[in-house]
């Protein structure tokens, strides 16, 4: 018997059905010298301190640096402690039964870092022996699935991707567990989450916040004239930026007075702009926050469930093309597009015999190639997977169409001895531009159509007129601009080699960015408002105590991917990264200790119950230390962070500010006060004096 294992159930009935194992158990299906059978993600992770004896937060115990690791069965959060997961539990006692049962295994978890870690840490949890293969498959469509078990490999020859996966868990686990540990006891005030990865991505954020709110926005006056050519009005613009409006007020007079405009130069130039690569699954993350508002967390989990329902290939990729050998299935991909209502008129725009094979590279595929819809065409998906599902078909089709060719116009005039200039754009080809018919891109301002002119052709001045302006502060980050500052971390490094080594490599791998977006929210470090993610009052404080400290150096992070990716290529040694890693829990574990934190930034606020005892505030409430008075303060009121100015007036006059999009149960935002009433329980008043209890 062999026993194939899957990272999902719904992986594992596919396959069942493949291999003719029809037969349900609990558990497992079998059938056909078969059992197949499934984990549920991670059933095995990392033992916890307490796993090592060491109970609460201890300065004296730290750096915690396991040898050996524990590995332990998932944990689920019961009361006030942890506890193993019960479904975890049964599940895994079936899966040691089918392996005590069987000659060999093949592994069929998800093809990849994480895939293969679930794997192995079952197998190395049981002190499993048995031979094992390796099903390598990009799509769960019966073809792909059916070629793979045709070319199982050896799982030996995966040994550096899960080194690769085992490091990047014990290095996460390390400068996790240390930092947190170190920062929250000389913090004494709440728990300090920090990471590995999480921590440099918060300083991004916090960076970009700060340079934001510090930004002075200066005004400053330019002129813009309007013109008329061969029945096309077209506009040009001073050179020139006035800071004073006066100065750009009399320029505009006298302008006026001269009505005529002379050109003093053309310039036209050959654009040619390159269709774009397939999409990897940061791309796709990116487009749909952009397009659709959808979180990175939101277009992986519908890329997943696209992939289950084999409409999409693998989601979790890291490349934008495809090996050579694949190119003949391309012209089936866009011809099953021709019954999808949405693609129809796009695919008739193909240049059938001619695609643009610029997607094929085998030297610049990763574990997966890019992302590719299956020759499955889906029905009955829900908005949300039709809109990710036509981003991933529409990009398909402009990668294989050819580039869009413009000629670009630059326009120099002059009036009086003010120099002006107009910018031009006609597009000779359209190429992949077509295929959804927009010319310019979402971020750029649609240039204008500009009739012939030669230098030295008078121009009437139809109208003038003073435009205001403002200096722009840097963007906050949105999603899809923070997932492309992690994918492309090294580019901020100042040191020139360190650039250059790293200039490809981010922080996080497009399969786990998503996640840590998400951890930074259940943190309470981040929130978003409208698209724009901004730090919260805790995220904040953490980057004010981390800023200078290494655990925050985003190149240092990128450093680590890139030793990653080293030993997931047998170029480097695992045990050396470990090593490296454990000297540097024990180096951020000293320097966040001896971080002073200043408690000063709190105020002493008196019970307002007992009117004795100095509440402890934290970043999710404010309590009474003693318990028979036991008065508590949620900070997270309906969705909105409560700050520390509004807890001061709370307890020191009874009421807050005007708290503003608060959430009620119905999803409906409103704005209150909290106030205080006599028996110091709290209540919402608002504008119209209405209130109802909390």
């Amino acid at each position: 018997m062999k026993t194939i294992i899957a990272e999902k159930p719904i992986v594992a009935r596919e396959i069942a059905g493949l291999v003719g194992a029809s037969n349900k158990k609990d558990g497992y299906l079998t059938g056909n010298g078969y059992f197949v059978t499934w984990a549920f993600g991670h059933l095995i992770g990392l033992g916890m301190p307490k796993d090592y004896g060491i109970s609460g937060f201890d300065k004296t115990a730290l750096p915690i640096l396991p040898n050996p690791f524990l590995l332990t069965v998932r944990k689920v959060k019961k009361d006030k402690g942890y506890t193993a997961d019960t479904g975890a539990l049964k599940q895994l006692k079936v899966i040691e039964q089918l392996f005590k049962q069987s000659d060999s295994i093949i592994v069929a978890t998800d093809a990849g870092r994480e895939g293969e870690l679930i794997f192995r840490y079952i197998y190395e949890y049981l002190k499993c022996n048995k031979p094992f293969e390796r099903l390598w498959i990009s799509s769960l469509t019966e073809k792909a699935i059916k070629q793979g078990f045709d070319n199982l490999k050896d799982g030996a020859a995966f040994d550096g991707l899960y080194q690769a996966a085992q490091g990047r868990s014990r290095a996460d686990w390390l400068v996790g567990i240390n930092a947190t540990q170190a920062l929250s006891i000389a913090a004494g005030n709440g728990i300090y989450s920090l990471g590995r990865v999480q921590t440099p991505t918060l300083a991004l954020i916090c960076k970009r916040y700060l340079e934001n709110k510090n930004f002075s926005v200066k005004k400053y006056w330019q002129i813009q004239l309007l013109h008329n050519k061969e029945l096309i009005d077209f506009k040009s613009l001073s050179k020139t930026k006035w800071e004073d409006q006066k100065l750009a007020d009399d320029t505009l007079k006298a302008i006026q007075r001269s009505e005529t405009a002379t050109v003093t130069s053309v310039e036209t130039k050959s654009v040619t702009e390159q269709p774009p690569l397939l999409f990897d699954l940061t791309g796709l993350q990116k487009e749909a926050n952009k397009k659709l508002n959808l979180s990175a967390e939101e277009t992986l989990n519908i890329a997943q469930s696209l992939y289950e329902k084999k409409f999409i290939t693998y989601p979790r990729t890291g490349s934008k093309y495809i090996p050579e050998d694949m190119w003949a299935e391309i012209p089936n991909l866009v011809r099953a597009l021709q019954d999808r209502e949405t693609c129809k008129q796009a695919v008739t725009k193909m240049k059938w015999g001619r695609f643009n094979k610029r997607i094929v590279n085998d030297l610049r595929v990763t574990d997966h190639h890019g992302l590719l819809i299956t020759d499955k065409i889906p029905s009955a998906l829900n908005a949300k997977e039709n809109a990710v599902y036509d981003m991933i078909a529409f990009r398909l089709l402009e990668a294989l169409s050819h580039a869009c060719i413009k000629e670009i116009t630059d326009i120099a005039l002059q009036v009086l001895h003010y120099d002006f200039t107009a910018k031009g754009c006609k597009v000779k080809e359209a190429g992949w531009r077509s295929i959804k018919g927009s010319f310019s891109d979402d971020d750029t301002e649609p240039v204008q159509d500009l009739p012939e002119l030669k230098k030295g052709d008078e121009l009437k001045i139809k109208e003038a007129s003073v435009l205001e302006k403002k200096t722009k502060p840097p963007v906050l980050y949105t999603e899809a601009g923070l997932l492309s500052a992690m994918e492309s971390a090294g580019k901020e490094i100042e040191n020139e080699d360190e650039r250059k080594a790293l200039q490809n490599i981010g922080i996080g791998t497009p399969a786990t960015r998503a996640a840590i977006i998400e951890t930074l929210f259940a943190r309470n470090y981040i929130q978003r408002e409208k698209k724009s993610l901004i730090p919260t009052e805790k995220g904040l404080q953490v980057y004010e105590l981390v800023k200078e400290r290494k655990i925050a150096d985003v190149a240092m992070t990128a450093e680590w991917e890139l030793a990653l990716q080293k030993i997931e290529n047998n170029e480097a040694d695992a045990g050396a990264f470990q090593k490296e890693m454990e000297n540097y829990a024990s180096s951020i574990t000293n320097e966040l200790l001896q971080t002073s934190i200043a408690q000063n930034n709190l105020p002493k606020l008196v019970c307002p119950k007992c009117k004795i005892q100095q509440l402890i505030i934290r970043d999710k409430i404010v309590k009474c230390p003693d318990e028979v008075c036991n008065w508590v303060q949620f900070r997270n009121v309906c969705g909105v962070q409560i700050g520390i100015a509004d807890i001061e007036s709370l307890v020191g006059k009874g009421k807050t500010s005007l708290i503003k999009g608060m959430k009620s149960k119905a999803g409906k935002k409103f704005n209150a006060y909290i106030v205080l009433k006599e028996d110091c329980t709290t209540s919402f008043e608002f504008d119209k004096n209405k209130s109802y209890k909390k």
